[in-house]
């Protein structure tokens, strides 16, 4: 069976790491309060992939960030992908320069589609993570903008992404997000059929059985939690362990 992938997405707006619930987010620490709190000397043995999001809209403050995520990539030897005001190829390329391996974008998805081009054509297909908020208005329904703007159905908008060549997507539930309840995988009757584009499965998960279920469907290729509460301290590194236990398909790393 191939692996799969335990992601952990970070959340940053000015100076701050977030916790969000429906997209409503609440300050939890600095990055000191980060590195003390998730043993990031040895987060490299817990997942797979770290994710952190720019969430400030000033476009003054990317510098700041920049550094936030070179710091961040200092301490861990996994692969980062950053997000976050990627409106044109400076900010993509200064990203890739201070660490990022991979590039995650969702408004420019809508609103200008032969960037995305332009950055699949630069960098490749891998490197392009396409971000998809999402949740229910009589069918599944994409938002931008932090989720204050609808942009149409959910299939729809993955046949658009697939012509635009992304590499992967981070399909996020906004009514699931923070809540700890767990995925909502009925969404899934929604992809695309003879799909092949990697799918990451986030907003929900409050436990190491949430990140199970989304590893044992076949249709996720990794499972996603932006929880700093629920995952504080080695809690990343004993879901882990507790995955393997249970025969989920993640790689088993020699410590």
């Amino acid at each position: 069976m191939l692996k799969k992938r335990l992601i952990f997405t970070l959340l940053y707006k000015n100076g701050s790491f977030l916790l969000s619930r429906n997209f409503r987010l609440q300050k939890v620490g600095n990055i000191q309060w980060l590195f003390k709190n998730y043993h990031f000397e040895t987060i490299s043995d817990a997942i797979d992939e770290l994710i952190v999001l720019n969430l400030d809209d000033d476009e003054n403050k990317i510098p700041e960030f920049l550094q936030i995520l070179e710091e961040i990539v200092g301490h861990c030897m996994i692969p980062v992908a950053a997000g976050g005001q990627i409106r044109n190829m400076q900010t993509a390329s200064a990203l890739l320069a201070h660490g990022a391996d991979k590039l995650v974008v969702n408004t420019a998805c809508f609103e200008q589609p032969e960037f995305i081009r332009e950055l699949v054509s630069c960098y490749g297909s891998q490197c392009i993570v396409a971000s998809i908020d999402w949740t229910y208005q009589d069918h599944p329904q994409v938002f931008s903008h932090s989720a204050t703007q609808e942009q149409g159905l959910l299939n729809d908008h993955l046949q658009h992404l697939a012509k635009l060549e992304v590499g992967e997507i981070y399909l996020n539930a906004i009514h699931r997000d923070g809540t700890g309840q767990g995925y909502d995988f009925d969404v899934l009757h929604t992809i695309p059929e003879n799909w092949k584009i990697p799918i990451i499965f986030a907003g929900g998960a409050g436990h190491s059985s949430h990140l199970s279920q989304a590893l044992e469907n076949p249709l996720i290729d990794a499972a996603a939690t932006a929880n700093l509460f629920n995952f504080v301290g080695k809690g990343l590194g004993n879901a882990r362990n507790e995955l393997l236990r249970s025969g989920a398909p993640l790689a088993k790393f020699n410590n």
